[in-house]
């Protein structure tokens, strides 16, 4: 964080401190490289290989290449077999959303004005979905509460959290707040606020009880506990001693099922 603020701090006038920090992240990047080579030396590219016979693996590679990794590694298993199978187009399937963004782009403030949504509202939720958005305005138009926002998490519309539950295959209330959206990083109370009304909204459509409830709000509230002690730590172990002290949440779905 410090060696971040002081990059930036030398563009801006008005300098930030660390108290300006709303949110914050870290990563492990997969490179491929013999251990002795410095990181900026490693080599981001991707390779494909048959690791042990009938097991392909991906080793390498970053998240903006995702795509083609994916491509690279369908033909390299469709290689091996016997059927003659065409080169793979995964990479230039469009993603969900991604047909009609545009025109639903220009056609933003006609989609404001026919929700009641507020115009910059309207273009970030067409960032996020593209042309799905017809999916959550039609959700707030036969619910209009639903396009109020998240308590605590003011970017973010309620409708967003149903959507998550009911089309996007959220299972947990930490699901919705750290990867269908991004408030555990993006709000200062890391979706503490948030946490129970969202709760109480994903519950009827995943058949939740009142002790459901509860319990996956206690699981989230502990896991942002146990992020913050462990971001006060002075090295990775002892940081991932205390963050592992969160219990993951049950799975709801029985493997032997």
């Amino acid at each position: 964080i410090g060696y971040l603020l002081d990059q930036v701090n030398q563009s801006l006038v008005t300098p930030l401190r660390p108290d300006d920090v709303e949110g914050v992240y870290a990563g492990l990047r997969p490179l491929l490289a013999h251990e002795s080579e410095e990181t900026s030396q490693l080599s981001r590219e991707h390779i494909v290989a048959h690791a042990v016979p009938g097991m392909v693996a991906v080793a390498g590679g970053k998240y903006t290449t995702y795509r083609v990794m994916a491509k690279d590694a369908v033909d390299a298993v469709a290689h091996v077999l016997d059927e003659d199978v065409p080169p793979s187009i995964t990479d230039r399937i469009p993603l969900l959303g991604a047909e009609g963004y545009l025109a639903r782009r220009n056609a933003h403030k006609r989609l404001a004005s026919e929700s009641g949504l507020h115009r910059s509202r309207i273009i970030r939720l067409l960032g996020r979905y593209g042309a799905l958005i017809d999916q959550l305005l039609a959700m707030v138009a036969e619910r209009p509460e639903l396009g109020e926002p998240i308590p605590g998490a003011d970017d973010y519309l309620m409708v967003e959290a149903l959507y998550a539950a009911t089309h996007e295959g959220a299972m947990h209330l930490e699901d919705v707040l750290t990867r269908r959206t991004r408030i555990s990083i993006e709000c200062w109370d890391r979706g503490v606020e948030a946490a129970e009304p969202v709760a109480r909204l994903i519950a009827e459509p995943l058949g939740w009880t009142e002790e459901r409830i509860s319990s996956e709000v206690e699981h989230y509230l502990l896991r942002v506990q146990a992020e913050r002690e462990s971001q006060e730590q002075l090295d990775d172990l002892s940081a991932d001693a205390v963050r592992l002290g969160a219990p993951d949440v049950a799975p709801t779905v029985d493997p032997q099922a």
